[in-house]
């Protein structure tokens, strides 16, 4: 048998201690969940936790967070364990962040960073990697004080930097730059995709939202048939995904897998997601989907309600999804469930189990937002027809007979999206307005959504 010339070692995992506070108004029970879930952050790294510290106070310390007792205990932890990594719960200012370092002697994360980590692990596009790269430098650039106290001396040269300027200095300095072309390439990437979205206006375009690792990847996968990457970890899917959709026999939507939410994510890697988010702004439909299984689903749906309204989402046409079912061992809980939300949909994605009511509920959901309108045309004006035909699904179409002048008419019922209220009112209304006295009693058109008017 024959010697391999190098084998592929898997990459060492490092072991790291989770730290989190229980300021007043927060319970232990809740500190220890946001635990379990900062826990599998860690793992999803690729780090293995090997203790948890929970610390009570009656107020955060600004120079140490947990209180330099507290420190100084954790950093004999570290020494006895010989830890790599500390992670903590809460995001740490950049004085905390030299404090605790200096006292640690280890790296030092808090969850903010351990988020962004994995976000740069796992983008695969272009795209993913520019808007986690801004992300990452928004973040460090005022950290730089952890990062380069090694270097903070001061130091000239000719042709490099400014007299007496620090290394903190030109290293905040070529960040900055760098953030200017980051986002100058985002904007550029921005237009593309708005140039994209103005071709789909012809069909309802619905997202899937929800917390991270909900099954969202899952289910866009069943419904379009396509090869989506799903894996059972935390923040899989950073690109967000676009299918055509059919739904049923006469109608085909284009449905947009999108990144998942997650509990105090960074005001930054929001920011710098905005073309990716902009698929969930710019929706008709928001499919919500939830994992069923997990004990604080109640808690994911309010944050994913929140980080919404953050990002101006909230308010949209939705449907609840409850994934997962299968996974029940007590056919109770379902049933409890489905008493509580009427509404929702609840499915096993990786099953395919509830599909066919999944796309009833979707439909009526779509078909709540639009309406009918009755129009009659002169039949001999086809281009008015034609142009009617581009403004919105003409349903029927009737000749009758002469009313006015011995003309025929056409009686047209064409079905509208109140996302086209603003074309509504300025492409219709004047080809209303122009027969008027073709047909004395025409339908009156709605007024304008609020938010609409101009």
């Amino acid at each position: 048998m024959s010697t391999p010339l190098y084998e592929i070692k898997p990459p060492t995992r490092e072991s790291a201690i989770i730290v989190g506070v229980i300021q007043p108004g927060r319970s232990r029970w809740d500190v220890s969940d946001s635990l379990d879930e900062l826990e599998l952050l860690a793992d999803t790294a690729g780090a293995d936790v090997t203790d948890r510290i929970e610390q009570k106070v009656h107020r955060i310390s600004a120079g140490w967070h947990i209180g330099k007792g507290k420190a100084n205990s954790l950093g004999q932890l570290v020494a006895q364990r010989n830890t790599d990594l500390v992670i903590f719960d809460d995001d740490l200012s950049p004085v905390q962040l030299r404090n605790l370092e200096k006292e640690l002697n280890c790296k030092l994360l808090d969850r903010s960073a351990l988020i962004l980590d994995i976000f740069a692990k796992h983008a695969r596009t272009a795209t993913a990697k520019t808007q986690v790269e801004l992300a990452q430098l928004e973040y460090l650039r005022t950290r730089l004080t952890r990062q380069w106290t090694h270097l903070s001396r001061q130091k000239g040269g000719i042709g490099t930097k400014g007299p007496g300027e620090t290394q903190i200095e030109t290293d905040r300095r070529m960040i900055g730059k760098r953030i200017t072309a980051l986002k100058a390439r985002l904007e550029k990437i921005d237009k593309q995709r708005i140039t994209q979205r103005r071709g789909r206006t012809d069909y309802s375009r619905v997202s899937l939202v929800g917390y991270t690792n909900a099954g969202k990847s899952t289910l866009m996968n069943l419904l379009a048939g396509s090869n989506v990457l799903t894996e059972d970890r935390l923040f899989a899917t950073l690109d967000a995904t676009t299918r055509m959709v059919q739904i049923s026999p006469r109608r085909k939507v284009l449905i947009s897998d999108t990144v998942g939410f997650i509990r105090k994510l960074p005001h930054d890697l929001i920011e710098s997601f905005k073309s990716t988010l902009d698929e969930i702004r710019e929706s008709d439909v928001l499919v919500h989907v939830i994992d069923a299984t997990h004990p604080q689903f109640e808690e994911h749906q309010r944050v994913v309600h929140e980080t919404l309204k953050e990002i101006n989402a909230d308010g949209k046409l939705a449907l609840l999804v409850f994934n997962k079912i299968d996974a029940f061992e007590n056919p109770e809980h379902l049933h409890i469930l489905k008493k509580t939300y009427p509404e929702a949909a609840f499915v096993s994605a990786a099953r395919g189990i509830g599909v066919s009511e999944l796309k009833k509920k979707l439909i009526s959901v779509i078909d709540s937002d639009y309406e009918e309108e009755v129009l009659f045309l002169p039949a001999e004006d086809q281009n008015m027809i034609a142009r009617i035909r581009k403004i919105g699904e003409v349903l029927s179409e009737e000749y009758l007979d002469a009313v006015v002048d011995h003309e025929s008419e056409a009686q047209v019922v064409v079905r509208l999206h109140f996302r086209t209220a603003c074309r509504h009112k300025k492409d219709i209304e004047p080809i209303v307005n122009q027969y008027r006295d073709f047909r004395p009693k025409v339908v009156a058109l709605p007024s304008p959504l609020p938010g609409n008017e101009k």
